[in-house]
């Protein structure tokens, strides 16, 4: 691996490098966006989430699919539904981050507080 000019730290492999684009992929539509902050804030079923992010039924189960497999959300089944939920505390922390910085930039409040310590700093 090679160090760059910038303060010593090393690239990552080519492996990690991937997933990570993967992951922001995945996360590149205000769709599916949306779906994970929803989920951040708590587990929900699909008609509830279908009727928070403003989707259709099929739409949000095609994106819940798409998370699903690529490990950001899991499900589980309660009684006759299934209930997602965020599977990768890391992104909550990446998706509330970002989403905070550009609100604030834009001059809206924050939706949700990032705080040092949530951050692991």
């Amino acid at each position: 691996m090679s160090t760059g000019s910038g303060g010593g730290f090393q690239d990552p492999p080519a492996e990690v490098l991937a997933e990570a684009a993967a992951a922001f992929g995945l996360l590149a539509t205000p769709a599916r966006l949306h779906i994970v902050w929803a989920l951040a804030q708590g587990e929900s079923d699909v008609t509830g989430l279908a009727e928070r992010v403003g989707g259709t039924l099929p739409s949000v189960s095609q994106h819940l699919t798409k998370l699903k497999l690529a490990g950001l959300v899991r499900s589980r089944r309660e009684g006759r539904r299934q209930v997602y939920l965020v599977d990768d505390p890391d992104v909550v922390t990446v998706v509330r981050l970002m989403v905070g910085q550009l609100a604030a930039r834009a001059g809206h409040p924050s939706p949700a507080p990032v705080r040092l310590r949530e951050l692991g700093a």
